[in-house]
């Protein structure tokens, strides 16, 4: 009995990670801020459950895999779906063109969708 209770409890933890799934970046908004420099306004949903299941971060990532900048989520935002952060002081050398935003969570690391937008004025 107490294997089956064991086995039941495993699974459930595991659907339950399972659940909420990857996070995904729904929309990126850069300015320039300075010479090389820039803000970036980027939008996440993610189903976060809590505290053992969040989207935690956010990465500003060159074309040759570079991160060039990421915004920490210090908190789950359960009740604020989907939710934008900002960043500011990206420093993006003028020979980048583009960048990729890739958002992260504490179970499933990286995997979601990604977005790619134009440096402006390149």
């Amino acid at each position: 009995m107490k294997s089956i209770l064991y086995m039941s409890f495993c699974l459930l933890l595991a659907t339950t990670a399972a659940r909420a799934g990857e996070a995904d970046v729904e929309g990126v908004n850069i300015s320039a801020t300075g010479q090389n420099m820039f803000r970036f306004a980027v939008t996440v949903r993610h189903a976060d459950e809590g505290w053992e299941h969040y989207a935690d971060k956010w990465d500003v990532v060159a074309p040759d895999g570079t991160v060039l900048g990421t915004r920490t989520l210090y908190h789950p935002h359960v009740d604020e779906q989907p939710f934008t952060r900002s960043l500011s002081g990206v420093r993006i050398p003028d020979t980048i063109k583009e960048v990729t935003v890739r958002a992260h969570d504490s179970v499933h690391k990286y995997g979601g969708k990604e977005v790619t937008v134009a440096v402006p004025g390149r």
